[in-house]
């Protein structure tokens, strides 16, 4: 059975990501783990490292967190977003984002966190907040963020961009192939070239990768003389793309492509599901 986490803040973005995940995976048997982070009205350091009862406000905020959280299944029913195969369970918690999705890791053995952008208005971008960028650079497992007001696509065309300078394995990528194969999607892998020729090791990695997608529609694309970005943008418009999916290699091609200038944004123009898979 898959676990999936859903952080929410009761936002319709955070509503929009929940959404997506039940029926990205719809027909597969699921724990979808769904919490809120709550903050007391009052917050004080002797408040927090004592005896938080007495104050109230403790009570108080996690009792409206409950509610919300009940209210939030009632909208999944309402919707008829409960599907048979599919279980729910909530949590109320009075800690970080960050801290509470390790936990989860570690103590449910989650195998995808899903959860929204934050658009910035007015912005041609969009632009992921803090949270969603700390969660992806950190978390153990891999994370799909959703574009604020993005409606629901079966991902029929996935874009996978890599510059082919790792290995692949069959475990490193099971769920990007339960993907494709669950949705009869292509993927499209794209390498942003220099214009000069593949490496020995870049051909032997593209043979891998073929390899591990063996019987399922896989298309390689070289792009040459474009930053990666730009590729990116004019390769998902051209070929109505609906999920873009990459590795987060530590201090690589994922690095130096979203966090050179700064880890608080990514900045280009994404509107369409965002997967990240750990390498």
């Amino acid at each position: 059975m898959k676990q999936i986490l859903l952080p929410t803040d009761f936002s319709d973005n955070s509503w929009n990501s929940i959404a997506y995940a039940i029926h990205l995976f719809k027909d597969e048997d699921c724990t979808f783990h769904i919490f809120n982070t709550y903050t007391p009205t009052i917050y004080k350091i002797d408040y927090n490292l004592e005896y938080p009862s007495d104050y109230g406000y403790y009570d108080a905020a996690e009792e409206e967190s409950k509610n919300e959280l009940e209210t939030l299944e009632a909208k999944i029913s309402e919707k008829k977003l409960k599907f048979s195969p599919h279980t729910f369970k909530t949590y109320a918690r009075f800690e970080s984002v960050t801290t509470l999705i390790k936990e989860f890791i570690k103590s449910s053995k989650i195998d995808l966190i899903v959860m929204g952008t934050q658009g910035a208005t007015g912005a041609k971008e969009v632009l992921f907040g803090s949270t969603t960028v700390r969660v992806i650079k950190s978390a153990s497992c891999p994370v799909m963020a959703i574009p604020a007001r993005f409606s629901y696509e079966n991902p029929h065309e996935i874009l996978f961009p890599t510059d082919l300078a790792i290995r692949f394995n069959a475990s490193q990528l099971s769920l990007l192939k339960e993907i494709v194969e669950q949705h009869h999607a292509r993927l499209n892998a794209m390498h942003v070239s220099d214009a000069h020729t593949l490496s020995e090791r870049q051909k032997s990695n593209l043979q891998e990768l073929e390899d591990i997608f063996k019987g399922n529609a896989f298309l390689f694309h070289e792009v040459k003389s474009m930053k990666i970005t730009e590729a990116i943008d004019e390769f998902q418009i051209k070929n109505k793309i609906n999920l873009l999916v990459m590795l987060n290699n530590k201090h690589s091609f994922f690095e130096n492509v979203f966090f050179k200038n700064t880890i608080h944004q990514i900045g280009f123009h994404i509107k369409i599901p965002f997967l990240v898979m750990p390498s």
